[in-house]
């Protein structure tokens, strides 16, 4: 069988390092099968819809500036789009084990089930190449056909984040699989400070507040956080044991997963962050959900104005 052509596209704010093109260095699929496009600007999803109609290749694979991924990451994603019926492909995010405590134990407790939940399978390697949904797929690590892509007028730039999943929801319903493979994994490293993390979630959060919107379509394990967030403001003021109850599993939840992460990081310095990372993970993205339900930034469906410029990265795939 032909293999396909790819377009790499990586979204860089201006005068950004791209660190993702020395991995894309090392690729092992044909030189003349893919190239690398890097759009500049500050508007990632303009910037991705953009570079996808600019590309020649068959397939768009998405990587973050600070994505590193594997030699044969296109050989992978490659032999899942034989079948015709796959729209999208893609792997999870790891954390390097260079990374700082607070980064490991950040990248913990997305991967665990108490921290990450129903989207941890993103932030860790586990089980066989599979048919999933949207909350395996990250867009850091996420390709799909040119042509669908296109056909369904690319991420909506009134989103960022939660751009990909709402793009993917929309071809899951009509009938495209989309497909998690554990051995497309790359490496990023997570925020450095605990107040980029904060930044981070509450515009996780946020994002999804948005979507919901957008959808006209609420998850119920969305507004999990939420619940949680108010039951925790009003807690003061609650009285008696039956009230105190849900907040003392809660507690014990979170020291149990501190320790189990604590063991498998194999570094105790882990531990106090872990009970610092969680609540706050749980708490911010509740915020965040709320706040993009109540005061999203787009206003109804005005135009986005961005400034955007794609250039054709040197070296990459000169005869595609």
């Amino acid at each position: 069988m032909t293999l396909p052509k790819f377009s790499i596209i990586v979204p860089v704010k201006p005068g950004g390092e791209v660190r993702a093109l020395s991995g894309i260095a090392r690729a092992t699929y044909p030189a003349e099968l893919f190239e690398v496009l890097v759009a500049y600007g500050r508007q990632p999803s303009v910037q991705r819809n953009l570079a996808a109609r600019e590309a020649q290749g068959d397939m768009l694979f998405f990587l973050d500036d600070d994505s590193s991924a594997s030699p044969a990451f296109l050989e992978t994603a490659a032999a899942h789009y034989r079948d015709a019926r796959v729209a999208a492909v893609g792997g999870p995010s790891l954390t390097p084990g260079t990374d700082s405590p607070l980064q490991r134990a950040i990248g913990l407790a997305f991967a665990s089930a108490v921290g990450g939940g129903g989207v941890r399978n993103r932030y860790r390697k586990s089980g066989c190449a599979r048919h999933t949904s949207d909350s395996e797929l990250i867009l850091c690590n996420l390709s799909f056909r040119r042509q669908v892509f296109l056909d369904h007028e690319g991420l909506d730039e009134r989103l960022y984040p939660n751009e990909e999943n709402e793009l993917m929801d929309r071809l899951q319903r009509e009938g495209h699989i989309l497909v998690h493979d554990p051995e497309l994994a790359v490496h990023r490293s997570q925020r450095r400070t605990y107040r980029a993390f904060v930044k981070q979630i509450s515009g996780y959060g946020r994002g999804r507040g948005e979507q919901t919107l957008i959808a006209g379509m609420v998850k119920p394990a969305t507004l999990l956080p939420s619940l949680f967030l108010i039951y925790t403001l009003l807690f003061p003021f609650l009285g008696g044991v039956i009230f105190a109850l849900p907040m003392l599993c809660y507690l014990l939840i979170v020291i149990g997963a501190s320790l189990a992460g604590t063991v498998e990081g194999k570094d105790p310095r882990l531990f106090p962050r872990l009970l610092v990372v969680f609540p706050t993970l749980h708490l911010v993205y509740g915020l965040g959900v709320l706040w993009g339900l109540v005061r999203p930034r787009y206003r109804g469906d005005a135009p986005i104005d961005a400034q955007v410029e794609v250039r054709r990265v040197k070296g990459f795939g000169e005869k595609l």
